[in-house]
């Protein structure tokens, strides 16, 4: 079950020549893909570009139509390595992954795919999340792309560029016989427009006559003396025919050239930021209109030497706006100037932030010091002090000598964390409690919802090193000792990487220690995709493959598998017996709960829908009893839960403020069997909340509603008899 459900939104993709569409970038995308002729689409899900898979699923009945194969790929290097079929065959294939995390792991299949060139159009779609939106580390596709010397596209952030970029993207392939990177900003793909759409197109070669028309060039196969060729074809007939195809197409923009002797040179995917910022300073309008010379570089590698000596000729100065570092466009436009005697000075990280994102205000700070130094805008006047909004005297306001606290010191802290009735917390609770009696292990965590772990209240895990590598991460700490090393991993993790990596290795190397396999049902980090151990029925998948059987499958005799996380003494059972049982050789604990954001995606429109029907429904949540709850709040500390919070202790004679439940419970029960485990509360009660209760359900709780209201009146009777 994926995050977000596109069956509406994929009609549109039907429009045809002249028709308006109207939509999200990541949708628009698929339907250049299906405008280019597209013969097959790989790729595997992760922020920026989960929603372009989960629009390909939805729309399996237009792909069929086209002879378009859509493939769920395993891993980015599964999807990488699909692009083989354009290697000897007019095939258009694209595959699509989120920023260097994918291009790492695709690295090898690209590089290869890069060396032999490809004949049909190679197409990589690359969700760049560079920046503050991120969830990875901060580096760039920019430095794979001229490794390998895939041409890199960075359009403008509109609907109309970033179609136009896909087509041109399969072109520019063909051509240069090379395979081409299409980079995509996060707001990119999810900025909101129109375009005028053009008929989709079926591939006129299809894959049915690939595989009965097999076709074999030894030359295109990376293998030496061929390798060797290869670099020189890159060098001496794709990059000129790439150079020349830009050049002939007009792939990158001028904007108002030739109105004055100063310049500002951006990627495309930084063009918005650039016009808002020139906007706010006075040089742009609101339509985009700008007063200052653009060099837009919707191809962002390899850059065209004859177009920088055009731009920069009669400049006195260039800026280069390019985010991230290092600086490869500013260095090697540096270069290209010098050697070509343009004298135009070359500004660029000595002016802006040397990393980080770039967001308008950033790049309003950086071009006003540039307009500033070439007498474009007057030097700015020292800024306005701020007049409080009451009247009071500013020594008054703000005291000689104090000074206005850190934000950090004002505003709590709230990191990241799991969802309400996550089924991976209670996991890591147990973790907790069996910590107090075995002590401290060495956690290696892995990429996925359960690294949320490393952070309060739990505080666990030392390292993570990529997706579906926790186990191999623990694989140098295996030695005899009195503790054994403990490695996360989530299915998700466990199919893409984490069977081969880190288990199959473990056996192989007779490792002793601990990997938990968290078993929620789905890919949930990336937006709820179903994997090969789902438990839903997918029509056009193959599901119910379990982990246990594949674990033991590669020889691990140790398989313990918890069926419902939310049991807190059997996690705790189980975990205790890992780490202290004389059995040699690795151990998994397969711990499974179904992913409750989805569960309750899927429930919660079926119980609105049986309500409004006059359906009798019946809810569970948790209460926190006020008189009993001692105020130690154990249920807090070891869970987290975002439902739980505290409220002021109605009892006049103690301070400590007490538990509380909010109305986004869940139910799934966990802060009740923490309090129990820890044995110190026994202040949590379960309620039932019933819609459309029944007569027998209202007759019950009239009789309660009386003997409740006979206790309560006897009790104020016998204390008023003691009252003074």
């Amino acid at each position: 079950m994926a995050e977000r459900s596109f069956v509406e939104e994929v009609k549109k993709l039907r429009l045809g020549a002249g028709e308006v569409f109207s939509g999200e970038g990541i949708l628009a995308v698929t339907k250049a893909l299906l405008e280019s002729g597209v013969a097959y689409v790989a790729g595997y899900q992760g922020a920026p570009i989960s929603h372009l898979m989960d629009v390909l699923a939805d729309a399996q009945d237009i792909l069929g139509d086209h002879g378009i194969r859509f493939e769920n790929s395993a891993s980015e290097a599964t999807a990488a390595a699909s692009l083989a079929a354009s290697v000897n065959y007019p095939l258009r294939g694209a595959v699509t992954f989120k920023a260097t995390v994918g291009t790492n792991v695709a690295s090898d299949a690209l590089a290869n795919l890069a060396s032999g060139g490809v004949t049909g159009g190679a197409l990589i779609i690359v969700g760049e999340d560079y920046g503050e939106g991120s969830s990875i580390m901060q580096e760039r596709s920019h430095a794979f792309a001229m490794k390998s010397q895939i041409w890199l596209l960075d359009p403008r952030p509109n609907l109309p560029s970033i179609v136009q970029a896909v087509k041109d993207g399969f072109d520019l392939s063909e051509a240069s016989h090379t395979p081409v990177m299409l980079q995509l900003r996060i707001r990119a793909c999810h900025v909101h427009g129109q375009f005028v759409a053009s008929d989709n197109r079926r591939s006129a070669f299809t894959i049915k006559d690939a595989l009965e028309h097999p076709v074999r060039d030894v030359e295109r196969i990376v293998l030496p003396p061929a390798s060797f060729l290869h670099e020189r074809e890159k060098i001496h007939e794709r990059w000129p025919a790439a150079v020349q195809f830009i050049e002939a197409r007009g792939l990158n923009e001028f904007f108002s050239a030739d109105t004055r002797d100063i310049g500002i040179a951006v990627q495309g995917g930084s063009y918005n930021t650039v016009l808002r910022a020139l906007e706010r300073l006075g040089l742009a309008d609101v339509y985009g209109e700008s007063a200052i010379p653009l060099y837009v570089m919707n191809v962002a590698y390899p850059l065209i030497d004859s177009e920088w000596e055009r731009f920069c000729a009669d400049k006195r100065a260039v800026l280069v706006i390019e985010e991230g570092q290092p600086n490869f466009v500013e260095q090697n436009a540096s270069t290209i100037l010098r050697q070509r005697g343009v004298s135009a000075a070359l500004h660029g990280k000595d002016m802006l932030p040397l990393a980080g994102e770039y967001n308008t205000a950033t790049v309003m700070k950086g071009l006003r010091a540039f307009f500033e130094r070439y007498g474009v805008l007057e030097p700015q006047a020292a800024p306005r002090k701020v007049i409080p909004v009451k009247a009071v005297p500013v020594e008054e306001a703000m005291p000689a000598g104090e000074t206005v606290p850190a934000l950090d010191a004002s505003v709590h802290a709230r990191p990241p964390g799991f969802c309400t009735g996550c089924p991976e917390r209670p996991i890591f609770t147990a973790m907790k409690l069996v910590e107090r009696e075995l002590g401290p292990h060495h956690v290696s965590a892995d990429i996925g919802c359960h690294l949320f772990s490393i952070l309060p209240p739990f505080n666990l895990g030392a390292t993570t090193m990529g997706y579906g590598l926790g186990s191999a991460s623990a694989s140098a700490l295996n030695a005899s000792a009195d503790k054994r090393a403990i490695s996360v991993m989530g299915d998700g993790g466990f199919w893409h990487n984490g069977l081969t990596s880190g288990i199959a290795n473990a056996v192989f190397n007779k490792s002793d220690n601990l990997t938990i396999v968290v078993d929620n049902s789905y890919t949930s980090a990336t937006g709820g995709q179903d994997i090969l151990s789902s438990t839903a029925l997918n029509p056009t998948r193959s599901t119910g493959h379990e982990i246990e059987q594949a674990v033991r499958g590669v020889g691990v005799k140790w398989v313990k598998a918890v069926r419902r996380t939310y049991d807190l003494k059997t996690m705790m059972a189980t975990l205790r017996e890992a780490l202290t049982t004389g059995e040699k050789g690795p151990k998994v604990l397969i711990a499974q709960s179904e992913c409750m954001l989805n569960k309750q995606r899927r429930e919660k429109p079926k119980q609105r829908k049986a309500i409004a029907a006059g359906e009798r429904v019946v809810r569970e949540r948790f209460g926190v009893d006020s008189d009993t709850c001692t105020g130690d709040h154990s249920c807090i500390r070891l869970s987290g839960c975002p439902s739980l919070s505290i409220k002021p202790n109605p009892d006049p004679l103690r301070t400590d403020p007490v538990a509380s439940v909010l109305d986004s419970c869940v139910g799934c029960g966990l802060c009740g069997e923490v309090s129990h485990a820890a044995v110190l509360c026994p202040s949590f009660y379960r309620a039932q909340i019933i819609s459309n209760p029944s007569k027998m359900d209202k007759l019950r709780q009239r009789l309660r509603n009386a003997v409740i209201g006979w206790l309560q009146r006897r009790e104020a009777r016998r204390r008023a008899r003691y009252a003074f």
